[in-house]
């Protein structure tokens, strides 16, 4: 089968396309065929090796993927061939809060993703696609659209009428603003470009902030919600933008640490969120449970994700360099 390694870290080059022999499911695991996978981040700065973490020589990279069971092993009746699935970025968390234990198989990072033609799994780590997702759009979910699932809802408890900052048009803030908008939320985001403010307004945005215009975007906010500050902040850009972040939250406001954009992760300093009281909390991915809940959103609400961008899989390293221009709104994909 066709697969790509990660041989070497130190650019966005650093994909390399080889022949593996098609894996073989063991007890409790499935065999899938990938139909597409979606990049985020995390696969751009793993390949850059700016990413904390040990990793596999010659890892199989990329968390995010769709396709159908071909094959089950012994001990598997949670899905049968030809179900249409996605690997959990987690592959051992399915339900309950977060442990060191549950998180400890990331795909595309500890263990081998999912950029290949065929992936074994365990099959405990899969979720069946609502049925009105390609496999495209289903490629996208496993790690940004549960992200901001988590964010907003299983940790942030986002109310109808509250208001949330999404920061960027990238993956996890394209899914906050529609998440959040079906659950009855106002939505303010912010981006470097008029253009991509404007697609956002079409999605649904209730207020846009260019911070390159404003680089007090935190005023803007506060101006935007007539000083009250925002609910919820997805702060994915990092330790350089937290504390307009705090700036930007009400008092008692929630803020899930997301991202590292900026150059490192946010590490909140409690002489700006004590006095606030607020509730900052980080915010990695989410579990099988989360995942299926969101999916029920997905589907009442007949949802779809904002994709950029697909890339067939001979381009994959186009399409990573794609990612690392920073042009995209909403996801990117490679069709395999």
């Amino acid at each position: 089968m066709k697969a790509y390694e990660l041989q070497q870290t130190g650019s966005a080059d650093a994909w390399v396309q080889v022949e593996r022999p098609e894996p073989t499911p063991g007890h409790g695991q499935a065999l899938v065929r990938i139909r597409a996978v979606s990049l985020n981040y995390r696969d751009l700065y793993i390949a850059l090796g700016r990413y904390p973490g040990p990793r596999p020589a010659s890892l199989i990279p990329v968390s995010d993927g769709a396709g159908e069971v071909v094959a089950v092993g012994p001990g598997v009746s949670r899905v049968t061939p030809g179900d249409r699935v996605a690997p959990t970025f987690f592959q051992t968390w399915t339900d309950g809060p977060a442990s060191p234990e549950k998180t400890r198989n990331a795909l595309g990072g500890s263990v081998d993703g999912v950029l290949a033609e065929y992936v074994v799994v365990d099959a405990e780590g899969l979720v069946l696609l609502p049925d009105h997702l390609s496999f495209e759009e289903g490629a996208t979910l496993p790690c940004a659209a549960v992200t901001a699932w988590n964010a907003l809802v299983a940790e942030g408890r986002l109310q109808p009428g509250q208001t949330v900052l999404a920061q960027g048009t990238g993956g996890v803030s394209v899914f906050a603003l529609q998440l959040a908008k079906a659950l009855g939320a106002r939505v303010l985001i912010t981006s470097s470009q008029d253009a991509k403010l404007e697609h956002a307004r079409a999605l649904g945005a209730d207020g846009t902030i260019n911070y390159k215009k404003h680089p007090d975007w935190d005023e803007q906010a506060l101006a935007l919600t007539g000083g009250q500050g925002v609910d919820h902040v997805l702060e994915v850009a990092g330790e350089q933008t937290f504390p307009r972040s705090v700036r930007a939250t009400k008092p008692g406001g929630h803020i899930s640490l997301i991202g590292m954009l900026s150059g490192g992760f946010a590490k909140p300093d409690p002489a700006l969120v004590e006095p606030k009281k607020l509730d900052v909390q980080r915010t990695y991915v989410g579990s099988r449970a989360m995942f299926e809940d969101m999916n029920r959103l997905l589907t009442q609400h007949r949802l779809e994700p904002v994709i950029d961008r697909s890339f067939p899989f001979e381009q994959a390293r186009e399409a990573l360099r794609y990612m690392e221009s920073g042009a995209h709104f909403g996801k990117i994909v490679i069709a395999v």
